[in-house]
């Protein structure tokens, strides 16, 4: 099992899909995240386990690397795609209860705001990392984070923002989220915003990566 589980974080690190995919090329004409997972399930393996000790090493790899600059957003976007492809086999066992995921993270850039790739990449390493991932999307307003959260009991919240123009509307959303519930975790992130900013509006977290957002989550 542990030999398995070791090439599922390595397909995960390096974004190996599948056995079609040439990417890396170092790994081409071997098994993907597709086919190592569904093999492991397939011999019995705990989906839990494949989650612990495969999926999530991988992206915290991934996670590392790219805060040290040692990969970028291409080779994260690999990654998270052949962790989406292993997760689609592990879901089911999450929906039924038969697995359990971390906790809840509900993100989304906020209004006035469409960018989006930070905010995925935020959200595909938090999901590689254990968690559920409520991706909000962009533009959004306070009141759709508020019924997220009240959907979600105990999640903590990500807002995005690119933007100095949006970037403000961290503050009011900050506000009535902690207004309606709270006790809810409020993190923030992108390219505008600092530890200042954060502390200003009265958000809980920021982090300059996604990997700094796994972090302060696995902490709470």
């Amino acid at each position: 099992m542990n030999e398995l589980l070791g090439k599922l974080a390595a397909c995960i690190e390096f974004g190996k899909v599948n056995l079609a995919s040439p990417y890396p090329p170092h790994m081409k004409d071997q098994e993907g995240a597709d086919e190592i997972t569904r093999r492991a399930l397939d011999g019995g393996v705990d989906p839990q386990d494949i989650l612990y000790f495969g999926l999530m090493p991988g992206m915290e790899r991934v996670g590392i690397k790219f805060r040290e600059n040692r990969v970028f957003v291409p080779q994260v976007l690999m990654s998270a795609r052949a962790m989406s492809t292993a997760m689609l086999h592990l879901k089911p066992y999450f929906l039924s209860g038969a697995a359990r995921q971390k906790g809840t993270y509900i993100i989304g850039t906020v209004l006035g705001d469409l960018h989006d790739i930070g905010k995925n990449l935020v959200a595909m390493m938090v999901e590689g990392n254990g968690y559920k991932v409520v991706d909000l999307g962009t533009d959004v307003n306070s009141e759709k984070f508020i019924a997220a959260i009240k959907e979600n009991t105990g999640a903590v919240v990500g807002l995005s923002a690119l933007l100095t123009t949006t970037m403000v509307n961290m503050q009011h959303i900050t506000s009535e989220i902690k207004k309606a519930v709270p006790e809810t975790l409020v993190t923030i992130g992108g390219a505008p915003v600092n530890h200042d900013f954060c502390k200003k509006i009265g958000a809980d977290f920021y982090a300059p990566d996604p990997q700094g957002v796994v972090e302060f989550l696995n902490k709470k």
